[in-house]
């Protein structure tokens, strides 16, 4: 991969691109793609039919037991299953920054300007756009309307009676999450638009960071030499897209709401479902320059000729007074707010907008508790507090962005990063608000290790920080809507502790909490066929549950493995403990998280089969390359339990017990000589030390544990040798004999300088794991080969696939991706922590 490379990669997002214009403040750096854009490249998702025969005859068991289970899921409860194999979502190359805080639901509104994705339930998703949802601009002279566009590109069979087809040529969409700017120069007419979409998405902020809510700022350049006045109207369908938007009872109405000696006015939308009822609402904030004005409801269907006439005559809208009647079923009904200004001949102007919207009370699809949205501790639980939300939007987001810069601009300022880096860097960060997030207020019943207190072995009913900061939860992917997965968040884990980590530790504890319970409930698991308790005590779970069930109260809702079969699972807790307590110095959650360390680790010393040190493996390596067969110890858990080890050793002395330093201090001097007798080759570390053709096989992340201990302050000088060479095997194999070194590194490599075919995933590129991967280089010294290494999958997924804000987990060299917006990805924050830690010297600390 050449710079070369990169550079033609980038400038083609942008090559259709006619005008000069370059907009009002927009960064340098980010993602920027012209409007007219189309991506060659139309990949399919992975779905049951492409598993391989071979793969295929090695789990009829699980095929015959998954297909069951799916029939029962969707055609007898007539439930979404939480990994669909014969629904993939189908590549819509289509969507930009998700608008919303972190953990109020989220509204995706695409590149092209369409709101087209929405996440308002929580944890469940819906891919509609809604067409009348549209910014809409008129431009008069001299008392005459000389010009009237949707800044559209699309040319929908609805609402003819509208001025559609903008000419994408003439437009540009940049993102830098969380904020994004669209560029419309409009054609003839000398005047250039930016669009600028801010949410409040703030690190380290606890509140605003919660809200739903987003703002839109338009500012207006006038090149004329005469003055314009410019109006932008902006519609909004009450509803989603969703069957339930024709279900009758939803109504409009004006509002208007001064406090602190501003003003806002605009339209309130009541969408009244039996279940999540909520009010959407358009807002404009009042001032002596601008002139607002509405329209309560129109019919989002037929020409809609009487709403467009109505802006056209005088560049606003004039409604009736007072709410809109209930919609009767079968009907549908939209709203509309403009906003005008005059902009002096060779001037600028800027005219704002918010959209908020209110469900401050949700249940998941069990129905069985109600949950309270993070944000209502500052704004009630009423569901009246949509003025409010926009009120407290528009007077706040100077503040807000002012933040942002502070916190992006030393990295956007730092010459010795890529632009790629930067890109990548802060808008993978999306998946932190767009990941089915849910952030809740701990209620006054729960208690979160279930009756097992702190002298036995358990914790606090309501840890400090959960009670303070709330519940925090989001999917393992869009596709895969699993709460919490614990072997995936082990990498996306980064991006929280550096950048809320009172959210990471609240995490935390939650899943600690789960560790010290048991669940007896006999429950079938695919994989093996057999039944077994759903939840093992002293065991991490897989996942804290299903949105479309009941999540916190069922933990485990995935079906592939007896829990017991997880072993990386403990591991990983163990690990992001000490991590979590090196980056944040909490001593009291190292103290309470300590015994359930012994715990856990104590679960794990049944796999130390003939008493090396080491643990074993059966039937399946780990979680992580579930499919991947593996017999005896491996690479990828041996590098774990070690590193492990070598934290326990770190946490007894911090905790006073010699006892338990000399104990793990053994196991870690007898596992360490075991595992570099069993696994090292000389070059690299095996894939396993069973000996079968297989077994030399290159794993991309052998070195994961390793990654977890220099993140952690520590490692540095143990292995250094067989870690570089692991690392360098790694990259001239997995990385640069793979799709031409273009494409980051592929998960399992043969030494001879092919793929590994031998599962499903061991072909694949997991876009998580290289961004850790690439955070190991860097800490090993290959600074230069980390970042080739990452480039690859950003320039696969955000300039070649069009899997903008929606990396996916996985894609092959070919044909293929799979699990659209994924959690690993957040990964890329662990090479930040690396930079950090290589450009700020700390000390050197060994186990």
């Amino acid at each position: 991969m050449t710079a070369d490379w990169g550079e033609k990669s980038t400038a083609e997002l942008m090559s259709r691109y006619v005008p000069k214009e370059t907009g009002y403040d927009v960064p340098k750096d980010g993602w920027r793609i012209c409007l007219a854009h189309e991506f060659k490249e139309k990949r399919k998702p992975f779905q049951a039919k492409d598993v391989s025969l071979s793969n295929v005859l090695g789990h009829i068991g699980l095929g015959i037991r998954y297909l069951k289970w799916w029939y029962k899921k969707t055609q007898v409860e007539k439930k979404a299953p939480f990994i669909d194999m014969f629904r993939a979502q189908p590549l819509r190359q289509i969507y930009g920054v998700p608008l919303g805080g972190i953990g109020g639901g989220t509204i995706t509104r695409g590149w092209r300007g369409e709101f087209c994705r929405w996440q308002l339930n929580p944890g469940m998703y819906h891919y509609k756009t809604v067409v009348a949802n549209q910014f809409t601009v008129c431009l008069r002279r001299d008392g005459l309307t000389v010009y009237q566009q949707v800044l559209s590109v699309e040319r929908p069979p609805t609402l003819q009676g509208w001025n559609w087809g903008y000419c994408g040529e003439y437009a540009f969409y940049h993102a830098l999450y969380p904020r994004a700017w669209t560029v419309y120069h409009l054609p003839g007419q000398n005047v250039t638009l930016t669009c600028r979409q801010v949410s409040p998405v703030i690190p380290h902020d606890y509140q605003d960071s919660s809200l739903p809510v987003a703002v839109f700022v338009w500012d207006i350049e006038n090149k004329n030499d005469y003055p314009l006045d410019v109006s932008i109207m902006f519609t909004m369908v009450n509803g989603s897209g969703c069957k339930d938007d024709k279900g009758g009872g939803h109504w409009n109405e004006p509002f208007h709401l001064e406090k602190e000696g501003e003003a806002v006015s605009g339209v309130l939308l009541h969408h009244c479902t039996t279940v999540n009822p909520y009010t959407l609402c358009m807002a404009a904030r009042e001032q002596p320059d601008r002139e607002i004005s509405h329209q309560t409801a129109f019919s989002p269907k037929g020409t809609c000729g009487g709403l467009w006439s109505d802006l056209i005559k005088d560049g606003r809208l004039d409604s009736p007074t007072g709410q809109c009647p209930p919609t009767p079923k079968g009907e549908k009904v939209a709203a509309a707010l403009a906003v005008g200004c005059s902009v002096p001949a060779q001037g600028h102007n800027a005219l704002e907008f918010c959209l908020a919207w209110d469900m401050p009370k949700i249940m998941f699809g069990s129905r069985e508790r109600v949950h309270i949205r993070r944000y209502t501790r500052y704004f009630g639980t009423n569901g009246d507090a949509a003025p409010s939300l926009s009120h407290y939007a528009l007077t706040h987001y100077r503040q807000w962005e002012r933040s942002i810069d502070e916190w992006q601009q030393p990295i956007l300022q730092d010459s010795s990063l890529p632009s790629w880096y930067k890109s990548a860097l802060f808008n993978e960060l999306y998946f932190v608000a767009d990941g089915g997030t849910v952030w809740t207020e701990l209620p006054e019943d729960s208690d979160v290790s279930g009756g097992v207190r702190t002298e036995d072995g358990g914790l606090p009913a309501q840890p400090a920080v959960v009670k303070e900061y709330g519940r925090f939860a989001y999917l393992e992917g869009q596709e895969y809507r699993m709460y919490n997965t614990y072997d995936v968040h082990f990498y996306a884990s980064f991006a929280l502790i550096m950048l809320w980590p009172k959210l990471a530790l609240s995490l935390q504890y939650d899943i600690a909490g789960s560790v010290v319970q048991h669940d007896p409930t006999e429950r079938l698991h695919l994989m093996s066929g057999r039944y077994s308790s759903v939840k093992a005590k002293n065991v991490v779970p897989h996942d804290i549950g299903d949105p479309d069930d009941e999540p916190w109260q069922r933990v485990n809702a995935y079906l592939i493995h007896d829990t017991a079969d997880w072993k990386d699972l403990n591991l990983k807790f163990v690990l992001q403990v000490y991590r979590d307590f090196h980056l944040t110095q909490d001593t009291q959650y190292l103290q309470d998280m300590w015994p359930i360390c012994q715990a856990v680790m104590e679960s794990e010393m049944k796999f130390d089969l003939d008493g090396d040190g080491l643990i074993e493996n059966s039937g399946y390596a780990d979680q992580t390359y579930d499919g991947w067969a593996v017999t005896g110890p491996s690479a990828y858990c041996g590098g774990l339990w070690l590193a492990s080890v070598c934290v326990m050793c770190k946490m007894a002395r911090m905790v006073d017990s010699e006892e338990a330093y000399q104990r793990y201090r053994d196991i870690l001097d007898r596992g360490s000589a075991a595992f570099d007798k069993l696994l090292w080759n000389g070059q690299y570390y095996n894939y396993d030390s069973s000996g079968r053709d297989l077994s030399n096989s290159v794993m991309s992340d052998q070195c994961a544990g390793h990654w977890f201990l220099r993140a952690s302050g520590l490692g540095e000088g143990e292995y250094q040798e067989k870690i570089h060479s692991a690392l360098k095997s790694v990259f001239d194999l997995n990385v640069m004999s793979f799709a031409g070194g273009q494409m980051g590194a592929v998960n399992g490599m043969r030494p001879e300088g092919v793929p590994d075919h031998s599962s499903v995933q061991s072909d694949e590129v997991w876009i998580g794991v290289v961004y850790g991967l690439a955070a190991t280089m860097i800490y090993e010294g290959m600074r230069d080969e980390g970042m080739r290494t990452a480039e690859g999958c950003y320039r696969t997924v955000w300039e070649r696939l069009g899997m903008a804000f929606q990396t996916p987990e996985a894609y092959c060299e070919k044909g293929i991706y799979r699990s659209l917006a994924y959690m690993r990805p957040l990964s890329i924050w662990a090479m930040q922590l690396a930079l950090d830690s290589t450009t700020k010297p700390q000390p050197a600390l060994s186990c």
